[in-house]
């Protein structure tokens, strides 16, 4: 999974069209490849790169109910938790999933003197444009 995250990434970089980036709490999220499955009709991959200033940290949220959501750390260490699973800081290289349905309580940089990136790659329903939504 590593080799097809760091693909990703650079493929990404290769890509010409730099798609919108948000700015939130000293986080950007850019949208780095966006593709419908030709195998799995209605499905597509959708793959942001995350990067985190020092102590930034992404609202509590969740994403559609479609998504199956793979995320490894490219950069620094990140703080997350989903649903009542206990807190967990995930080093360079460690990864995790998230499942449809599940909620992001906590995602944020571990530390507040280095950045902090992430790859997160999303299996969503290609209908589905916004793929944070943010806790009320």
């Amino acid at each position: 999974m590593k080799k097809i995250a760091l693909l990703l990434l650079a493929g990404a970089s290769l890509l010409s069209t730099n798609v919108a980036a948000q700015e939130m709490n000293a986080t950007k999220v850019s949208k780095v490849f966006d593709r419908e499955l030709p195998n799995v009709p209605g499905k597509s991959m959708r793959a942001v790169l995350v990067e985190y200033g020092p102590g930034a940290a992404s609202p509590s949220h969740r994403h559609p109910s479609s998504a199956f959501i793979y995320a490894t750390v490219l950069e620094g260490e990140i703080r997350s938790k989903v649903n009542d699973e206990p807190e967990h800081v995930y080093k360079v290289e460690e990864s995790w999933t998230e499942m449809p349905g599940d909620h992001h309580k906590v995602s944020a940089n571990a530390s507040s003197t280095k950045p902090a990136r992430l790859l997160a790659i999303f299996i969503v329903d290609t209908t589905e444009q916004e793929i944070v939504i943010p806790d009320k």
